[in-house]
Order: structure tokens, then sequence, then C-alpha cells
């Protein structure tokens, strides 16, 4: 087996041991476990499935021992160690079976439950049109649209879209991306990927419709890397000139936002406690390039972008919360999944969960591309691989149900709240306009030279051409990093080990760039020098290249040396989720052998231009490079047939695909620019756009004051219904005054800073906003530390350049007396974040116009901005489902029970007895996606209470809307937090604005983050400057704190 060939001889020294267990001089590690017999274990139970690299190293170690005794006891000690790692394997597969089985059953009966309220039967409709019905190229074959094969068709195309203005928005974190040289291959963050955005922010800049594309990425500043990575804004050189209209911002355009630890590179796993900072330094930039482009080609409208894609799991999550912030679509490109890669780690067996989860921050990454399937509109796949063996994986995608929720929208049939992604394949695209494939080969080449002088070689290939004896053979062409899933040293053996295949052709390792080999990553200088030490072994000197240098420049040449030897292009990757390079070498003339897992299987249906192999068949791999490189004629009908399809993989065909697919999204974006009127008769700050709709606020306050009820239900409590009475005539007493004041206030110029029913527009006047988010387990603890914080604003206050947003998880029918029980006034603050971020309330204090005394008004808009997807009554019932449930599962009478008073239009609020008895919140978010409902569940209240409101809603996001609504700049925000807080804690830690954390308080919610994915750790950076944290909650304290974060003079 491949990466055993030291096994034959470990069983011979084995048997040399000696006479066996019985030998008086057997070692005493053998003695005390009695008749067990090593080679026979070994043979049995690891021979068969085992490789591991560092027991070879081990092995070679012993081996070179001259003392044999010695050697002999440390082989036997080896053969434990054998088998104590093959019993942790066997544990973990046993761990990791018993969890899929278990996930299987969830699934099932998550599936079973959906399937039962929506109760219709299955129509015909519902039992087709699967995963498996949609194209290579993302169509299903009911709607195939016509593919742009020659000029004429694209000029047609191109036409009817001319007169759209469409602005983009890409998004890719990790890795260094500028637009040319670029370094793929520096580091594993810096590969295809970068690629690939990189061109498809340029190709669909010069599409016409677009108007303007960014690539949003991350500014790096640091000494070891090119300085050009630490510009801003760099332009894009479309590669031709076909979209002429351009504008004084069109085109596309990489803006590296600056985030994360400044002069520093960073890997992407170390990014995701930079994520908000990154959110919000983006969100500021798409402000105002939509107010440039409004002025521009919007008529002084805002031109939001019509859409935002994120490209990997940390994009994703960061395209999440700038899609809610802007209430855009948002689009998704994995590129590699988590939960995928989680299983090939455990199947090694060498790594536990948790061992893995340190190294890589998995389950972070896999609960962002969780909530990228609870938010996107589109997930863009390359392959049906992808979709089918990986996508599936996930509890937010399940095919089965997909499908059935697909064939009820198109009938129109509700979907109860249940809402699932579009997946959509469209493979990556390439520009091939300046690719002249080659005709002729090396001898052609010297009888030509004779006659006329020949244009000099580009310098790589005399590079390359210095390592072989003979240059004229074929090449077999690798362009891979040296990482151990690209498989790169079973190619070499199947190379070394075929001497027909040795006597016939080269082989080209193009494996990145090095300087020395000790200064790369530990992993690629391993597979590296494992390389090196097989071209030792079969002694390949004159047959293999493997320059040390390339640029990117570089890699067409490479790709057209080798079609001028008549050579072979081999992907030979355990997996490949694409397979860009494929395409790339078939654009040149280049035959393929590629593995059958994953890409390359939909690549060669289209292409039909080589052979598939097992990449795991070493004696495969050379028989399929040795076939195509013999049998010329073959040779030539793969190339052949890879030139006169290529143009199915352009660019202008994946742009073409891809913008049919955005144009197919509902549109969205920030709601009040909707309503023209309002914005030509008030303008930004009025507060008549958010309360446009004051007709029905009586309705909507209701809902706020009293929570959205069951329909059909019966309270026979009389103090109930007294109550309810009570609350009804207070609303409607409040929404006559709210109507009142608001009229009062759009006659009157008077205005009073701190009072006044004309305050919505202070957000943005104000010097600081002080938002008050500190999680208490009592509420005199809570508004006794409001009170000191509101102390240790002093004169500030006073002067009106500092205000106070409250913003915690009581609605707002359960904030209005504890304010005035603690002696507060509506009118102390600029807004009311409730219910965990699921309304937004300003005050409207004014004694004639409110003498209900609920002097509050709910902003319509926030609503609006946050409904997106929301399940409504299908969620509710299902969560009451949920409650039912524990409470029989327990027998401890009701230990979940719906909160009325908390509830409102968008926050379904439950009542926890006993903490300990109900799941961690993993789970109840499990339950909700594997039933395809999509929502925000926080345990607030030290897990006393459960609030569920839409998913892009959040405290945090509330803070995001009130930058874009009213102007408020999240830099001069302050948040007060406590030493832990409600499961959403995390959330307001992160981002430009500063944070005060105040030491002691909350401290007992730590129990709520204690059954965690991930731990806090790993998402919260508490040593940015932005963050501070003070021990107790005294005014001075504080105010001291504050001066450390510039907020007053120190």
């Amino acid at each position: 087996m491949a990466g055993n060939d030291w096994v034959n001889s470990y069983l011979e020294a084995i048997l040399d041991v000696g006479p066996g267990l019985d030998d008086a001089k057997s070692s005493l590690l053998l003695r005390e476990r009695g008749r067990f017999s090593p080679t026979r274990y070994f043979v049995e139970e690891v021979i068969t499935g085992y490789d591991e690299t560092d027991l070879h190293r081990s092995w070679v170690r012993a081996s070179a021992t001259r003392s044999p005794q010695e050697r002999n006891t440390r082989l036997e000690n080896m053969c434990w160690r054998i088998w104590n790692l093959a019993r942790k394997k066997k544990q973990l597969e046993g761990e990791e079976a018993h969890r899929m089985a278990k996930r299987r059953v969830e699934r099932e009966r998550g599936r079973r439950e959906a399937t039962a309220d929506m109760s219709e039967d299955l129509s015909e409709g519902e039992k087709g049109d699967g995963v498996s019905d949609i194209s290579a190229h993302g169509e299903t074959p009911k709607a195939r649209m016509p593919r742009i094969s020659s000029v004429d068709v694209m000029e047609n195309w191109a036409n009817q879209h001319r007169e759209k203005k469409l602005y983009i928005v890409l998004i890719s974190l990790h890795g260094l991306i500028r637009g040319e040289n670029m370094e793929l291959g520096r580091d594993s963050d810096t590969g295809g990927q970068v690629k690939y955005v990189v061109e498809l922010a340029r190709a669909l800049g010069t599409m016409p419709g677009v108007y303007r594309v960014d690539l949003l990425t991350r500014q790096v500043s640091a000494p070891d890397v090119d300085w050009t990575y630490g510009e801003p804004t760099e332009m894009l050189n479309p590669r031709s000139s076909e979209n002429s209209e351009l504008g004084e911002s069109s085109g596309s355009y990489i803006v590296r936002i600056p985030f994360g630890p400044k002069d520093k590179y960073i890997q992407k796993e170390l990014l995701w406690p930079h994520i908000p900072e990154f959110v919000d330094g983006a969100l500021n930039h798409i402000a105002q390039m939509s107010k440039v482009l409004g002025e521009q080609i919007g008529g002084g409208q805002p031109v939001w972008p019509v859409a935002i894609h994120g490209h990997y799991a940390d994009a994703g999550d960061s395209a999440a919360l700038l899609s809610g912030a802007l209430n855009v679509p948002m689009l998704f490109t994995g590129h590699s999944l988590g939960r995928d890669k989680l299983e090939q780690i455990l199947k090694q067996g060498r790594q536990s969960r948790e061992e893995i989860n340190v190294t890589y921050k998995i389950m972070r990454r896999i609960e962002a591309e969780e909530l990228t399937l609870d938010v996107s509109e589109i997930v863009i796949t390359s392959t049906r691989q992808e979709i089918e063996e990986q996508w599936r994986l996930y509890d937010g995608f399940d095919p089965i149900l997909e499908r059935k929720l697909r064939a009820r929208i198109r009938r129109g049939v509700s979907c109860h709240g249940r809402f699932m992604p579009r997946m959509v394949v469209i493979p990556p695209g390439m520009e091939f306009h300046h690719i002249v494939p080659h005709d002729g080969d090396m001898d052609g080449e010297m009888e030509r030279s004779e006659d006329g002088p020949a244009s000099p070689d580009p310098p790589i290939w005399s590079e390359i051409m210095r390592f072989f004896s003979n240059p004229r053979k074929p090449m077999i062409l690798a362009l891979a990093r040296p990482d151990p899933k690209k498989n790169i040293t079973t190619l070499v053996k199947a190379f070394g080990e075929c001497r027909p295949l040795r006597e016939l052709a080269n082989l080209t390792l193009i494996m990145g760039n090095r300087d020395n080999i000790d200064e790369m990553s530990g992993t690629n200088a391993s597979m590296l020098l494992s390389i090196l030490k097989l071209i030792d072994k079969y002694d390949l000197y004159g047959q293999v290249a493997y320059p040390k240098h390339h640029k990117q420049s570089d890699v067409p040449e490479i790709y057209r040396l080798a079609a001028k030897t008549k050579g072979v292009f081999i992907n030979p990757a355990f997996i490949e989720p694409f397979g860009l390079t494929l395409i790339e070498a078939a654009a040149y003339g280049l035959p393929m052998v590629a593995t059958k897992n994953g890409g390359p299987v939909d690549i060669h249906r289209v292409l039909d231009n080589g052979l598939l192999v097992d990449p795991h068949d070493q004696q495969s791999i050379a028989d399929a490079l040795l076939k195509l490189v013999s049998d010329k004629h073959l040779w030539a009908r793969c190339r052949q047939n890879g030139l006169k399809n290529i143009h199915l993989f352009s660019w202008p065909e994946h742009c073409k695909t891809y913008l049919s697919r955005i144009a197919s999204c509902k549109p969205r974006q920030p709601q009040w620019q909707r309503s023209d009127s309002d914005a030509e008769s008030s303008g930004r700050d009025s507060p008549s756009d958010s309360l446009r709709d004051i007709q029905d606020l009586s309705l909507n306050l209701k809902l706020s004051l009293d929570g959205e009820k069951n329909e059909g239900s019966l309270d026979t409590d009389d103090n109930a219904l007294d109550e309810k009475k009570r609350e009804e005539k207070a609303v409607l007493t409040l929404s006559k005054g709210v109507l009142e004041g608001t009229q009062k206030a759009g006659s009157t110029e008077k205005e009073d800073k701190n009072t006044g029913t004309n305050k919505f527009p202070s957000f943005k006047r104000r010097k600081n906003i002080f938002v008050i988010a500190v999680d208490c387990d009592t509420v005199s603890n809570y508004f006794e530390i409001v009170e000191k914080i509101i102390e240790a604003a002093g004169k500030d206050k006073d002067a009106g350049s500092i205000g106070f947003i409250l913003s915690t998880a009581l609605s707002i029918s359960e904030i209005y007396p504890l304010l005035t029980k603690g002696g507060f006034s509506p009118s102390d603050f600029d807004g009311f974040i409730c219910n965990s971020g699921g309304e937004l309330y300003y005050s409207s204090s004014n004694s004639e116009d409110s003498p209900s005394g609920l002097p509050f008004v709910v902003d319509l808009d926030y609503r609006a901005h946050t409904e997106y997807r929301w399940g409504g009554e299908g969620l509710r019932k299902t969560l009451d489902r949920w409650a039912s449930s524990v409470n029989d599962k327990k027998g401890e009478g009701k230990i979940v029970s719906e909160d009325e008073s908390g509830s409102t239009a968008h926050c379904f609020a439950f009542k926890v007895k006993d903490t300990a008895l109900i799941p961690p919140i993993k789970e109840l978010r499990k339950l909700m996606r594997i039933q395809a409902l999509r929502c925000h569940l926080i345990y607030c209240q030290n897990g006393t209470k459960l609030n569920v409101v839409p998913v892009l809603a959040s405290r945090a996001q509330a803070l995001r809307y009130l930058y874009i609504r009213w102007g408020m700049e999240l830099s001069s925000v302050v948040v007060f937090a406590g030493e832990c807080g409600d499961t959403d804690y995390e959330g307001l830690i992160g981002g430009i604005h500063k944070t005060v954390i105040l030491k002691g308080v909350a401290s007992d919610a730590r129990k709520l983050h204690a059954n965690r994915n991930y731990s806090l750790e790993d998402v919260i950076s508490l040593d940015s400057p932005n963050v501070v944290q003070v021990e107790g909650c005294k005014s001075n304290d504080i105010r001291t704190s504050l001066g450390k974060l510039g907020i007053f003079k120190a």
C-alpha cells in the first residue's frame, strides 16, 4: 500500500526478535502482556489500512540501530505504539459512526415534522426536479438558457442588458490578493480561490449592465509581504475593452479594508475574532460608495449593491452580516467546506474532534457555513458532487426537503415559514481570447528556426528544461502546492516504477514558490522532502523538473511548453472540489488525466479530453499517462475535443449565467428607499420616513406590547383579561398621542437636544453614543449600572454630546415600568433595542401628547429590514411543539412556557423554569435548521428566558442599522457589556465601536456558554485596542476607562 514500503522489512524484524514470548530474553514490555502476538496483530489489524508517517520515521531510526538487542526492543515498543494508535483510531471511528447515526435519526425526524406541517399530499412536481436534475452549468432541463457560443449571440445578449447599472460586491478575506503577479502557492491561504475571485471580479466588470464591482479583502501592511497588499484600492484592468460605457467610478476594483492585527499577516484560522471589524469597515465603504454611485447614475438616490457574494466561510459570515445590515440579497460560494474537511480528517483517525478544532477552528467555520445557508438566496457550487456529497452534510440543507419546498413555491403554496437556499452549479470561468494553442512540436520548431529568426523562448522554459537530459520528450505536467491531499507522491511513484513511461516522457512538478525548505510550513516542507526522497530513490534525475520559483504570468508559458512537447496535464488529488487548472490546461491544447473524485468528473463530461483515474491506484495513474503519451491518435482527439468545447467554461458564459441568477432573486434594499415621496418631502433625517405608516401604528404597537397571540387561544384567567383590556386601551391612547406628536413635530422648527418628538436625527449629531448592553441577573443591579454609566458621562450628557441606547432582551412593555421604578424617563434615551434585537423603538416623550405614559415609537422600517425569512406562525408552532416535548420528556411540569408579555411581532419569547433541563442553544439551533426554519435563538437572563428573533436581527445588527438609517457613526459608539452575558454576547464585543467590559457583572452567565460548538476565545479579541476592562461599576472607574478609549481626556 502507498506509504507503507517499510512494512516487509518491519515484519522481518518482528520475526527476528527471537523464539517468542516464552523466551526468557524477551523484553518485559511484551512479557507483561501475556501471549499476545504482535506479528499476527500487525498483519491482521494494521497493514490492511493504516498509514502513519511518524511511525515510518521511527522505523527508520530503529532499523539504523546497530545493537540487535536495542533494535529489537525498539521494534517491540513500536509495535505496541501501533496497537495503541490503531485502538484510538477505532475508538474515534466508532464515536463518529454513532454521531452520524444520531444525525440521520435527527434529520429524518425533522423532515417528518416539516412534512407534517406542510400537510398537503405530494404532487408529481414535488417528487421531481431534485438536485440531480440540475445541469452541470446550473440550469434545469426545463429552463435551460442558450449558451453563448458566438460573438453575435453575445452581442444580442449584451444589447438586452446594457441599460442596467448594477453594483456588485464580492468578498474574499484570507490570503494575499492583488490583480497582477498573484503569488499563488505562497502559502495555503493564497491559492486557487484568490485567482478565481480576482478573475470573476474582472470579468463581471466588463459585462453589459454591470457598472461597478468591488472585491473586498483584508488590507495587509506587514513587513514580510509586498507593499501592494497595503494599498487601499486597486483597479483591475480589463483583459478586453468590450464594455466601452465606462463612468467615473465604473469598472472592477480590489478594495482593502483594514482589520485584525496591524502590520501582521495572519492565517485564516486566526481571523475569526476580527470579522466584526471587517463588517463595520466594509459597511462604511459600501454606504459611501452607494452615495457616490447615486450621484453618478442614481439620480441622487443611493445605488445599493444588487447582491453581496461571500467566498469561503469567513467571507460568508461577513456577507451574511452585511446582507442583514443593508437588506440586500446574498450569494455564497464555499470553495471548500468545513464539514467535509472534518470528516476527511476524522477518517484518518489521527486526531479527535477537539484536537482538530484547536488547529483549524473548524467548528467556528462550520457555524459560519450554516449561517450562510440561513441567509443566502443562492449558493453557487462548481459541481454536483459538492451538493450531493458535501452540502448535504449540513443541518441547514436537505436535498429532499429542498425539492418539496421548491415545488410548493412554483405552485404558489405556503411553505409554512420554511426556507432553503437555491443550489446552483456554475463552473468557474476563464479568459480564452488571448490564448493561441500551440500547433507545432519541438522538432517542427527547430526546422522553422533554420528559415528565419525565432522569437526568444520564455525564461521559464529554460528554467524547466535545465532539469532534463532529453527535453524533447513529452512533458507530464502537475501544477499543485506540496500538500498531502494533492497526492503528488503517488504520481512520482507511478512515474518512477513504470519504466516505459520514464522512457517516453519527462515529469514536471510546479509546486509553488520557495527559497528555503526550512522556511516552509511544516506540512508543505515534509511533503516536499518526501517527493525529493522519492526522486532520489527511483534515480529520476534528468527526468523530473521541480523549479523553485515561477511567476503567475509564467503559468500560461508552462502550459504552452507542455503542449509543445505533446505532453499531458495531470491532477491526481484525492478529491478536487473543482479543478480550474484542468480547464486552463485544456485551453492550451493539453489532454488531461484527473482524479475521479469531485469536479473533474463534470469537466470531463463537458470537454471529453482525457481519462479519469482512481487517485489511490498507482498503477491506474501510470497506465492512463502511458496510454495518452504513447497513443498519438488518442492524444490528438483529446486535444481537439478540449479546444472545441472549452468556450463552455469562458468567463462571459459564467457571468451571463451568474447575472441571470442574480436577476431571479427578489430585489431587496433598505426599506425606506422605496418611498420616493417620503424621501423628497422629508429627507434622510426626518422621522416621517420611519413613521409613514402611523395610521397602522396601533396594531404594531399592540403586537409589540402585548405579544403575538395564538389564533383561537382562550385565556380563562379574568385578571389576564382585565390586564389585556387595560393594555389595549393604553396602546390606543399611545398611538393617538404619537400621531399628534409627529404632526406637531412636522409643523414646528423648535427642537430640544434631549427631549421632544423630533429627536430621531439626534443619532447623527451626537459626538458619542453609549449603548448599555449589560445582561444582569436582577433588575435592581441593572438600573444601578445604568445610573453609574449615565453618571460617568457627566456634563457631556447635559450638553447633548452623548446619547444613550438601552440594548436588552426585555420587551418594551417590560422596560417601561422598570424605567419608571428606577427613576428614569424614556427621554433619557435616544433608542431602545429590545427583544435581543428583534425590535427597535425611539422615545417620543411629551406630557401633552402622551397622556398614557408609554411614549415609545416602533421603527417599522427596522421590522421590514429584518423580517427576511422570518418563519412567523410556522416557526411559532414548531417552537410550541418543542416546548411541549421538553415538558413531556422531563415530566416535571412546565419547564418551558410561552412568555406572551415578552413576545412581539418579531420575537417569540419563552420562559424557562430550570436551565439544567433544557438543551444547549446549539441543539435548538440545529433543530430549527433541520426543519428549514431560519431564526436567531438567544438564551437570556441567565438562561431563564428564550428569545427567538429573525435570523438577521440581533443587538449588534441593530447598531449597524442605525448607522445606515440615521448616520450614527459606529466608531463613536461605546458598548457597555458585562464579563459575560446572553448567548448573543460575542456579537457585542467586536467591531470598530469601543467596548467597556464591566468585570464581575453577569459572570454567572458563563454557564450558558459552557456547551458551545466553539469557545468564546475563538471569536472575541479582548486584546483589541478598542476593548478595555474595568473592575466594578463605579462611575469614576468607568470614566477612567472611557479616557483610555479616547472618549474623554485622560
